[in-house]
């Protein structure tokens, strides 16, 4: 399917009529463009006069030494490594538009998250989230099911997205080897795992 963020952005105010608080879910798996998609959305809605903010699932990374306690470090990424109780928490917390919320925000230049690092106010009227796993249909992250009010599901052929996150750990100057582990190793098996276990979202794009 193709659509542009312009009409998705038109799409989501028609649906969102005169609500408080709409949330939006653009999913995907590594490397698919999803905080790209979202910024640009949230930029789309604040030009036709809407209050948007972007509150990104990475944020709930666990920290790397309890990754390392547990064994999973180099599979960070996976549904395993993040707070998702945590993650659960935030998203019913900023569903009724009633309060300030906290969020936490991942440095991916440090690998870790900065805790309260942005503001979601109760003016905020559409919150965009981004993640990998909000349509992903196990554990414990089925309980996301219904409470987005609109998503989106970035899904490009798997030869994009391992040229996609080739570039990306590249540009963190990784060694070939140690791209090609994070590449072959994580990403790219966890990409198949979300394409494979989805629930169906509003649009479905291959391309960002």
């Amino acid at each position: 399917m193709s659509v542009t963020i312009d009409e998705i952005a038109g799409d989501v105010i028609s649906r969102a009529g005169d609500v408080k608080r709409f949330l939006i879910a653009i999913a995907g798996p590594p490397g698919a463009g999803k905080s790209t998609m979202a910024d640009n959305l949230a930029d789309a809605l604040r030009a036709r006069g809407e209050t948007a903010e972007v509150l990104p699932m990475d944020g709930f990374h666990m920290d790397n030494a309890i990754l390392i306690e547990r064994g999973l470090l180099s599979r960070k990424g996976i549904p395993e490594t993040f707070d998702v109780r945590g993650f659960l928490d935030i998203i019913r917390a900023v569903r009724p538009a009633d309060q300030e919320v906290l969020i936490p925000v991942f440095d991916r230049s440090r690998e870790l998250a900065i805790a309260s690092a942005r503001v979601v106010s109760p003016e905020h009227r559409f919150i965009i989230v981004e993640g990998n796993y909000l349509l992903f249909s196990q554990g414990k992250w089925a309980e996301l099911e219904g409470i987005f009010d609109y998503s989106v599901m970035l899904a490009p052929p798997i030869e994009v997205l391992e040229e996609r996150l080739w570039e990306r750990w590249r540009g963190y100057k990784l060694s070939e080897e140690e791209a090609s582990a994070k590449v072959y190793g994580n990403d790219l098996p966890n990409g198949r795992l979300i394409l494979g276990n989805r629930r169906r979202a509003d649009v479905t794009l291959d391309v960002a």
